[in-house]
């Protein structure tokens, strides 16, 4: 089982390396918007994660759901930092 997760895992790098790399540059803002609104909807299910079932003997989902917390804010802060500069690049000099 762990070898057929680890194939598709390996199947799913080269594939996304493939798309990302044929995407052009005015594309990419655009992208980076909807990549933007799926780590949203990621940050809304990793804080239900985080406060769900506080009593419980096992920190585990707590931690997880935290870090998934802080990695898709990354995500979302980076991304809206790297689309706004993109579209400043578009603007008129002047």
């Amino acid at each position: 089982m762990f070898a057929l997760l680890l194939t598709i895992f390996a199947l799913a790098i080269f594939v996304g390396f493939e798309i990302i790399t044929k995407v052009p540059p005015t594309l990419h803002t655009p992208l980076m918007s909807g990549a933007n609104a799926i780590s949203g909807i990621t940050i809304v299910g990793a804080l239900i994660v985080a406060g769900a079932n506080p009593s419980s003997e096992s920190f585990v989902p707590g931690f997880l759901g935290f870090l998934a917390v802080v990695f898709a804010m990354i995500n979302v802060v980076g991304g809206f930092g790297v689309t706004h500069r993109m579209l400043a690049m578009f603007k008129k000099k002047g």
